[in-house]
């Protein structure tokens, strides 16, 4: 059974940057595609970022775009969401996921295989 586990969350400023890992464990990372999701309290969890199991292909919703940058590293069995210009509206718990199989993108939360503990990240006005 796959374990995601993330860390580097934690509070930055407006317009400053941070980047969350996603520790991989219990299958072969290059095997499926990998995501990120977010949820701030009050609101449902919504996707924030894809990548195929290869690295070849990366998915973002509209509201990062331009602003995040999703990566992976196979080797060291790591997922990586490097967030720039930060908003507060980027304030919640984010989530790393992996896809239920190796045929989907984790862009929905019916792609979703499992999912990491979250961390959370709050961007201060």
């Amino acid at each position: 059974q796959v374990q995601l586990v993330e860390s580097g969350g934690g509070l930055v400023q407006a317009g400053g940057s941070l980047r969350v890992s996603c520790a991989v464990s219990g299958r072969t990372l290059s095997s499926y595609s990998m995501g990120w999701f977010r949820q701030a309290p009050g609101k449902e969890r919504e996707f924030v970022a894809a990548i195929s199991w290869s690295g070849g292909y990366t998915y973002y919703s509209d509201s990062v775009k331009g602003r995040f940058t999703i990566s992976r590293d196979n080797a060291n069995n790591t997922v990586y969401l490097q967030m720039n210009s930060l908003k507060p509206e980027d304030t919640a718990v984010y989530y790393c996921a992996s896809s239920r199989n190796n045929l989907v993108i984790p862009k929905f939360l019916s792609a979703v295989g499992s999912w990491g503990q979250g961390t959370q990240v709050t961007v201060s006005s």
